[in-house]
């Protein structure tokens, strides 16, 4: 069971996220995106799309699952699967059994962890001979592509692509791509989003080599990521993280305000 923040400074984290980040239509990023009823729905260019909501605005049973069910029509007629992303406030009580109803399979639950920029925008130290910085080109994200493959073992060819549309959108919010190399080599990766108009800078990434793991080079590229939020005049960092990620995020002093599952609907085959 994971151990939330209740604290009043924790809740008034999650109360600044949910006002500012959720449900927020954010970029497009080479998909197109719409607003259908209390939802906002991406429709991918490629791979999964997704919706996302402040709150339901009250609906439930008939008028939810009607909600539910033209989500449903909508990705299956492109053949797209697609997430819906439940916080564990989220009302009404049932919505987690509608989904699974209508086909829906959860997934591994994340952690919203947030937490003040200033703190986080300092130095850090990482192994000798480990450099960290901005991408610099198409020849980076390739090398990054490299890396991801290493560590999850499947194909990220996807990945430079998407990652091009992250640093220079054609609308909404841009992001700095950083890695760590050593010599030749990209050990990790990592980017920062920035959310226009809102007091966030989101951390998304940070994937390492199985044998440069435990020499501060994850927290290194927080602490890159931070001090470019910093620059920015960005108030707080926002991490949606993974159960390897939240014992150093905690440490870091990024409290844990939320939990979110992921729950996917997908096409038949």
């Amino acid at each position: 069971m994971i151990e939330l923040d209740s604290s009043a400074q924790a809740l008034a984290y999650r109360g600044a996220y949910d006002d500012q980040l959720r449900g927020r239509a954010g970029s497009g990023n080479g998909g197109q995106i719409e607003r259908v009823g209390p939802l906002v729905r991406k429709t991918a260019l490629e791979g999964a799309g997704f919706v996302l909501y402040r709150d339901l605005g009250g609906l439930r049973g008939a008028e939810l699952d009607a909600l539910i069910d033209d989500q449903v029509r909508h990705f299956a007629a492109l053949g797209q699967s697609f997430e819906w992303k439940w916080h564990h406030y989220d009302e009404p009580d049932d919505l987690t059994d509608r989904l699974r109803a209508k086909g829906f399979t959860p997934e591994e639950d994340e952690t919203i962890h947030i937490g003040p920029v200033a703190p986080l925008a300092v130095p850090a130290t990482v192994a000798d001979g480990v450099v960290v910085r901005a991408v610099t080109g198409r020849a980076d994200l390739e090398r990054i592509r490299a890396m991801e493959e290493k560590v999850w073992g499947f194909d990220h060819s996807w990945l430079p692509d998407a990652l091009t549309r992250f640093m220079d959108p054609e609308d909404g919010d841009p992001a700095v791509v950083v890695l760590a190399e050593a010599g030749d080599e990209v050990v990790c990766a990592s980017w920062v989003v920035f959310h226009t108009g809102t007091e966030f800078a989101s951390l998304w990434g940070g994937s390492t080599l199985p044998q440069w793991r435990g020499k501060g080079i994850y927290r290194a590229l927080v602490a890159h990521r931070a001090r470019l939020a910093a620059e920015r005049g960005y108030r707080y960092l926002q991490v949606d993280a993974s159960p390897d990620s939240r014992p150093i995020l905690t440490r870091l002093g990024l409290r844990p305000v939320a939990v979110t599952v992921p729950y996917i609907w997908r096409p038949s085959e």
